[in-house]
């Protein structure tokens, strides 16, 4: 409602009144004759206004109410407590963690939101590390398969039955314990390396719209239901330069929301060393270690590259801890790297390539540090 007595002040500047100016701050000069505005400044009164009978006049400044106090706007606060645990997602992401912070957060967000997660990398990129971080960042339960190594995927998933006193008995898998508990984090690791029938079973169990496991593949088998807040992450390498790894089931992937791990960058691989070993071992042989790891990286992704493999973060870890062990980096080198890559081949083998690197940083290109008595080639490198 508009009010119906407004009140103003006579502003100035210089001595010349320059407007009348209302409680509100509004600019009310309009409302008053030139005259009655001059004379209410030269005797240091105000002025009010009525808005009914369109009148102006000259009064005492003490009868001027007190200016009203604006109304503050309400700030909007975002007090849904999974927006903000999702934002706040970098602070709780552990050091040694080297997912970056915006696949962290998306990891976290999946989870929460009770997604399916599929991390997919080369071997060694830290998929595994990162998946097991995540029930300790969000205080979860955390259960474990490695399905991979799975001979028997009925028998992990599902559950054995056995006779005992003429009667058939059933024992219940683990896995079925774990998606009956409320808001577990359950890791299915290797995934790719599982045997279909561990894809076939656990279709039912990822789709969004049914969520359950059945006992049996009789359609009248009983059904174990995934218990809410439940999130279920696999990790996956994709690519046929891994041993035993099949191609993902189209049907089964569209069920995850994937998360690629990447190797990491020179610099980045040297900055997680530095971060976990900075007191133990001398930067100079942490930068050769990133150094020698990233030639084969780039070798191994090369399209006419010579390497099926690259030396993996865990890898450079495993040398690391060597090397705070007083290993040299020769030796460090010989037991930790050189048995992951291929001997055959002679002077076009994979394992002499990658001395050749380490020899480089060594400052022993001309002799052979490792003393294996292979034959000598041309420096490739």
């Amino acid at each position: 409602m508009k009010e119906v007595e407004i009140y103003g002040s006579v502003t100035t500047e210089d001595g010349e009144f320059i407007k009348v100016v209302s409680t509100d701050g509004d600019d009310i000069t309009h409302l008053f004759r030139d005259d009655m505005i001059k004379i209410a400044y030269k005797e240091g009164q105000a002025l009010k206004y009525n808005s009914e009978t369109g009148r102006g006049k000259r009064i005492d400044s003490d009868q001027v109410p007190a200016p009203k106090t604006p109304k503050k706007k309400k700030e909007v606060v975002n007090e849904d407590p999974v927006l903000a645990f999702i934002s706040n997602a970098p602070s709780i992401k552990p050091d040694h963690l080297e997912i970056t912070d915006i696949k962290w957060k998306y990891l976290i967000r999946s989870a929460v939101r009770g997604k399916n997660i599929m991390m997919v990398g080369p071997a060694g990129s830290g998929k595994t590390e990162a998946a097991k971080a995540l029930p300790t960042a969000t205080d979860r339960p955390f259960f474990y398969f490695n399905l991979g190594a799975t001979q028997d995927p009925r028998a992990t998933l599902i559950g054995n039955t056995h006779f005992k006193n003429n009667e058939t008995l059933f024992d219940e898998s683990a896995f079925i314990k774990a998606i009956k508990t409320e808001n577990a984090v359950i890791l299915l690791d290797e995934l790719s390396r599982a045997h279909p029938e561990a894809w076939n079973i656990l279709m039912t169990v990822l789709d969004e719209g049914q969520r359950y496991l059945r006992l049996d593949e009789n359609i009248n088998a009983p059904l174990v239901k995934v218990a809410s807040g439940v999130s279920f992450i696999a990790t996956a390498n994709i690519g046929t330069e891994y041993t035993s790894t099949r191609v993902l089931d189209r049907a089964l992937m569209d069920r995850f929301e994937v998360i690629e791990v990447d190797i990491l960058s020179k610099e980045r691989e040297h900055a997680l060393l530095s971060k976990r070993f900075g007191s133990k071992v001398e930067d100079a042989l942490l930068e050769s270690v990133a150094d020698i790891a990233d030639v084969t990286r780039k070798e191994w992704r090369s399209d006419e590259g010579k390497l099926s493999t690259m030396i993996s973060t865990r890898m450079t870890v495993r040398m690391c801890e060597l090397l705070a062990d007083g290993f040299t980096l020769e030796e460090a080198s010989e037991v930790g790297i050189l048995p992951f890559f291929d001997a055959s081949g002679g002077a076009d083998s994979e394992r002499l390539f990658v001395k050749q690197v380490i020899q480089k940083h060594l400052g022993t290109a001309e002799e052979d540090i490792f003393n294996v008595g292979e034959e000598k080639v041309e420096d490739e490198y």
